[in-house]
């Protein structure tokens, strides 16, 4: 038990990125004796990851695939949401960037704290979130501004989890699903390209994931993770390790490619040479990416020409491993652990 009074502190998921965002802050409040209520979307391994970290949780809608089911999931979902800030008394709903949430919590009289890291989605939503959450919080690059409701930190979201504080790799975990850890290997990462935020977007193409799957091949195995269904073309290479050791697959690799926005800089900040494309990548990109490739940890490249050949010349030089691991150290002492900055706002929010 904390010096805290103890609390009910509410946490609301709807990806599972939120789950790692989290976790942390859910065990150290729970070890501080404050009580914990995690509310759930199904939406991909979400409710995996949850299950895998021991986690309680209540679902409260699962993902829809259309726009009005979409539309419908969130009015459900805020009425439900309603009724568990109620049925749990919480002290404060903390959750990443979730207008239901926000809303609900301002319909309940119960203080909440908003985290996000992405300035396009924000643009989309700030209408119907800002306004109604207590607390915002984001990286300290984050170009947009909130006024004094506004917490700015030295990190990234990813850093809730990834940070040297927080986790340690462990290759048995891999070994103990066949990954040969000590060879060459690479992840690639393709999302389906669905959510609200996605329409008129695009990622890497049928014959662009053809190419990087027969090249990358020739110089060890590839380990493929896929929001939508994978092609019976690339069976092979499906993911053979679960959701919750992504993390050690991706800092035991020798390269990352894909059209996904999270793991590309979970892969940077780990130290592993990081490619990104899709359509949002250009003037208008989001700052934690410019940041990452600031300090040449993620290359961030429009062009899936270009960045196909990008990745053959991390490929080609034997210096790719070394530079990463330097540049992932100048980096990190730079940088906090998140999880400090979701416990603090979360109690002080709460009190």
């Amino acid at each position: 038990m904390g010096d805290d009074p103890a609390m009910n502190v509410h946490f609301e998921v709807g990806h599972p990125a939120h789950v790692h965002l989290f976790k942390h802050a859910i065990g150290e409040l729970a070890d501080r004796g404050h009580e914990t209520l995690v509310t759930a979307r199904e939406k991909e391994v979400t409710t995996d990851l949850l299950d895998a970290y021991g986690i309680d949780y209540q679902v409260l809608s699962e993902q829809s695939d259309t726009t009005p089911g979409l539309l419908l999931e969130w009015a459900m979902r805020e009425l439900k949401l309603i009724r568990a800030i109620r049925r749990f008394d919480s002290d404060v709903v903390v959750s990443h960037l979730s207008p239901v949430a926000a809303q609900a919590a301002t319909l309940t009289g119960t203080p909440s704290v908003t985290f996000t890291d992405d300035e396009v989605a924000t643009r989309s939503l700030s209408k119907l979130t800002i306004p109604f959450t207590s607390k915002v919080c984001t990286p300290a690059c984050f170009e947009m501004e909130f006024g004094t409701k506004h917490r700015r930190y030295d990190g990234y979201h990813e850093l809730a989890y990834l940070h040297p504080d927080r986790y340690a790799p462990d290759p048995a975990r891999l070994r103990d699903h066949g990954v040969a850890v000590d060879e060459p290997y690479y992840v690639l990462r393709f999302v389906s390209w669905a959510a609200h935020h996605d329409v008129g977007e695009s990622g890497i193409s049928t014959e662009g994931k053809r190419e990087l799957v027969e090249y990358l091949s020739q110089g060890g195995e590839v380990y493929i993770t896929s929001e939508s269904p994978l092609p019976p073309a690339f069976e092979a290479h499906r993911l053979p390790v679960p959701p919750e050791l992504i993390h050690d697959l991706l800092f035991y690799a020798d390269g990352y490619v894909g059209d996904s926005q999270t793991m590309a800089i979970e892969a940077g900040v780990l130290g592993t040479p990081a490619i990104r494309t899709n359509s949002f990548v250009g003037n208008s990109d989001l700052s934690t990416f410019r940041e990452l490739e600031s300090h040449g940890l993620v290359y961030n490249l429009n062009e899936e020409r270009a960045a196909i050949e990008k990745m053959k010349e991390f490929v080609e030089d034997p210096e790719t491993a070394a530079k990463w691991e330097r540049r992932r150290s100048q980096l990190l002492a730079e940088r906090q652990d998140v999880t400090d900055v979701v416990v603090e706002e979360t109690l002080g929010a709460a009190g």
